[in-house]
This record gives structure tokens, C-alpha cells and sequence, in this order.
């Protein structure tokens, strides 16, 4: 009987079956240059971290989830009155990217 291969696992599904990681681990850390599904590290020492940096918790939640608080589309920065929020983004957006993780 032959061996026939695997099938490759959907990306919908393998973000949900990594268990024990935060989803923000889906995209490359701006702070530490870590790539998309690695942990995070010390940028000056190289030790690796359990938890993400806050830059990659902001930018996972920006690439994913609608901003309540502005009403801007995934991947849009929040604003204040029309200025865009420097490297951050509002607490209810992390939320929301929460929510749709879950």
C-alpha cells in the first residue's frame, strides 16, 4: 500500500490549533525583528520571550480587526480627530481582535 502524504493543514485552522501562543505571533514583530510564527526576543541579548512585544500585539490587532472606537478598516491606523495614532492603536480594537481569535 503506498504512503501517500498529508494534507497541508488550511492557515484558518493552524492559528487555532497552535495552543499556548497569542495570535499576534501571526505577524513579524517590528520591535525585535522576529518573523511571522516565532517568539519574540531580546533585540540586544537574543534570548527568546514567552509573551509578544506590545508593537506586534498593535500591529496584529491593526492587520485584523475594525477599529470601534474610529470605525477604520483592518490594516488603517486609528486616528484622533484625523491624526493618525503613532504605533498605536485603541484599547477597543484589541479587544475586537481578541474577540475574533476567539
Amino acid at each position: 500500500m503506498p504512503i501517500r502524504p498529508n494534507a497541508p493543514m488550511p492557515i484558518e485552522l493552524r492559528h487555532f490549533m497552535r495552543a499556548g501562543q497569542h495570535p499576534s505571533r501571526s505577524v513579524a514583530c517590528p520591535h525585535c525583528g522576529a518573523a511571522a510564527h516565532r517568539p519574540c526576543r531580546v533585540p540586544a541579548t537574543g534570548r527568546t520571550l514567552d509573551a509578544t512585544h506590545p508593537a506586534r500585539r498593535s500591529v496584529w490587532a491593526e492587520t485584523t480587526a475594525v477599529c470601534p472606537h474610529c470605525q477604520v478598516a483592518p490594516g488603517t491606523p486609528c486616528h484622533t480627530d484625523g491624526i493618525p495614532l503613532p504605533n498605536e492603536v485603541h484599547a477597543r480594537r484589541y479587544l475586537e481582535a481578541e474577540e475574533m481569535a476567539a
